[in-house]
């Protein structure tokens, strides 16, 4: 009816209506508004969350579901998502016993916290519970997911049969997340049969049926924009921010070794790791809404560039240890956001990690990375253009900005792991300790595609991997090394 006002049910549902065609910044910004007139929502502190979540904005949505559990400390979804939060963040234990106690009520969602479960589990390598977690059985255990972790489980002993279940899954599901988690899974399997053909041409499938077009362009101008400035020869800016003590940065590609450092940094008792922080991200987004990126850099006043640290710092301190006095962003994004870092957190530190281009290449060629914000690894030559912007802009920025920072090599670090560490503790101003060189005793959850490798003791099996797939490179690749 003309002029009647939609019920709280409605709303909710248009804003998972948002979110489900990933228009996450209106969701979110529906969501607020529907909490600030409902404070007392568990489905409000829900979708609020769920959109924060959308958008990578973990500790910001772990503070809402801290006060929406207190609203409602029983609501199986406010649990269910601070379950996922909480393996997000690293927290695996935590993640665990809560959705173990909520899949024990065996509430509504059940079948989606038996699956979170199932993830947690994977990922924090505990394979006898998740084992009999899958024997148990149940409702979940009849869900589409639920294929790719049997599939996990029977590899051990049936690779053969295990691939082609998952090719299987991989054909038959509209669910497109699902579609590439079991192609991908494939893939790694095939890549460890030695049948890399084979693997490679199962991830082109892959990505031609899930990877959207990127927008390498916009990538391309924005390292332009930056270069730009930095013809004057300095800085285009003056930070006038207190200095970020005790913040690191690695600055590097994905798959260039960036989770083996912070792997064995956090092993430190003076560093703790804290993932891939969204801080950096979420401050160059604010700049580029201010219309302040890259150019506008000296106007951001210090107010703006005071509550900007102060975000970061909060969300960096939610994520780590209490009696470490760093912490170690492994954000992959660091690379091209390096003028926001020096305007904002100035002092910061920055660690910078490369690796032969054609193994980080093919590393990334066949992994799941999110299909929208890294689509360009949906293709050799857009991946070989990204290493070159990144191999361009970082070290006329390290130079022209100042910037308190030391380079590795992947491979140096893993034949020579003592030097090369003991170089980076330098930066820091830190002593060494030799539990920095077993990052493979780390109890912390490891959330990146490297979670199964770091698991074991330092070695050289991914060096040269590339050499398997030499079919696929061509002359152009040289330069780079």
């Amino acid at each position: 009816m003309k002029g009647s006002r939609q019920t709280g049910s409605e709303e909710i549902a248009q804003i998972e209506a948002l979110l489900a065609a990933q228009r996450f910044p209106e969701a979110l910004a529906r969501a607020q508004r529907f909490l600030a007139r409902n404070p007392s929502s568990a489905a409000g502190y829900g979708a609020v969350a769920r959109a924060l979540l959308s958008t990578g904005r973990l500790s910001l949505a772990a503070e809402q579901l801290v006060r929406g559990l207190r609203v409602s400390p029983s609501d199986p979804t406010l649990n269910l998502l601070a379950g996922i939060v909480d393996h997000r963040l690293g927290r695996s234990a935590e993640a665990v016993e809560r959705l173990s106690r909520l899949l024990a009520r065996k509430p509504a969602n059940e079948v989606e916290v038996a699956v979170a479960l199932a993830e947690s589990l994977h990922r924090a390598g505990r394979r006898e519970e998740l084992d009999a977690l899958l024997a148990t059985g149940g409702a979940w255990t009849r869900d589409e997911r639920s294929a790719v972790f049997v599939a996990r489980a029977h590899a051990r002993e049936d690779r053969d049969g295990a691939i082609a279940r998952l090719r299987e899954v991989m054909g038959s599901t509209r669910n497109a997340v699902l579609k590439r988690v079991a192609g991908f899974e494939a893939v790694r399997l095939l890549d460890g049969a030695g049948l890399y053909r084979e693997a490679f041409g199962l991830a082109g499938e892959v990505h031609r049926a899930t990877t959207p077009t990127f927008d390498l362009g916009a990538l391309e101008e924005d390292v332009a924009g930056q270069m730009r400035q930095l013809e004057r020869g300095a800085a285009w800016f003056a930070p006038h921010a207190a200095e970020a003590s005790g913040t690191a940065f690695v600055v590097g590609m994905p798959r260039s070794g960036t989770t083996l450092l912070e792997q064995m940094l956090d092993r430190h008792p003076q560093i703790s790791g804290i993932g891939e922080y969204e801080g950096l991200f979420a401050i160059g987004e604010e700049l580029l809404g201010m219309g302040a990126w890259p150019a506008g850099l000296k106007s951001v006043g210090a107010e703006a560039v005071a509550r900007l640290a102060g975000g970061y710092r909060e969300g960096a301190s939610a994520r780590a240890r209490s009696d470490a006095s760093w912490t170690f962003d492994k954000t992959l994004h660091a690379w091209r956001m390096l003028p926001a870092a020096a305007l904002v957190l100035p002092g910061s530190a920055f660690i910078r990690i490369q690796r032969d281009a054609r193994d980080t290449a093919i590393s990334m060629y066949l992994s799941n990375f999110h299909p929208r914000s890294w689509g360009f690894t949906a293709s050799l030559p857009s991946i070989r253009r990204v290493i070159e912007l990144e191999r361009r802009i970082v070290p006329a920025m390290i130079e022209a900005l100042g910037l308190r920072a030391v380079s590795l090599r992947y491979e140096d670090l893993v034949d020579e792991p003592e030097r090369e560490i003991r170089r980076v503790l330098e930066l820091l101003g830190l002593p060494f300790d030799p539990a920095v060189l077993a990052p493979e005793a780390n109890t912390r959850s490891v959330l990146t595609l490297s979670h199964e490798q770091v698991r074991r003791p330092i070695n050289r099996s991914s060096i040269g991997r590339w050499r398997n797939y030499a079919f696929a490179f061509d002359a152009s690749w040289d330069a780079l090394d």
